[in-house]
C-alpha cells in the first residue's frame, strides 16, 4: 500500500492516493497504522518538490551504504580490536582516504535543475 503511494506520478496524485490507503487501513481496522499515516505520511512526499531526475536517487542512500559497506568489509578482515579507539581509527582512516581520493569528488545527483529551477523562479517574481 505505501509503495503505491509513492509510485504516484505528482504530489497531489499521491496525496489522493494516500487518503485512500488510510480510509482502506481503516477499514481493515489497522487504527493506528492509519493514524500514523495520517500524521506523518505528508513527511515521506517532500521529494516530490525535487526535480523528477532527482526522486530515484533520493529515495535511496546508496553513496552512504557503500561507504558502510567498505567499513564493514575492513573491520571483518582485522577481527578483533584491542580497544574502540583502534576500530574508530580504522574507520576514520578509511574516510580520510576516501575524503581525499577521486571517490569524493564524483557527483551522485546533477544539481544544475535545481538551481536552473531557483534562477526562473526569481526572474518570473
Amino acid at each position: 500500500m505505501l509503495k503505491a503511494i509513492h509510485a504516484q506520478e505528482d504530489r497531489k496524485a499521491a496525496a489522493e492516493k494516500m487518503k485512500a490507503v488510510i480510509a482502506d487501513l481503516r477499514a481493515m481496522k489497522l487504527a493506528k497504522a492509519a493514524e500514523l499515516l495520517e500524521d506523518c505520511g505528508h513527511e515521506t512526499l517532500t521529494y516530490y518538490g525535487f526535480p523528477d531526475s532527482h526522486w530515484i536517487k533520493l529515495r535511496t542512500n546508496n553513496p552512504l551504504e557503500r561507504i558502510m559497506r567498505e567499513i564493514r568489509r575492513r573491520t571483518r578482515v582485522v577481527g578483533a580490536f584491542p580497544d574502540g579507539k583502534s576500530c574508530l581509527n580504522l574507520a576514520a582512516a578509511r574516510l580520510r582516504h576516501i575524503a581525499g581520493t577521486q571517490w569524493s569528488t564524483r557527483k551522485y545527483m546533477n544539481m544544475t535543475p535545481l538551481f536552473a529551477d531557483q534562477t526562473q523562479g526569481a526572474s518570473v517574481a
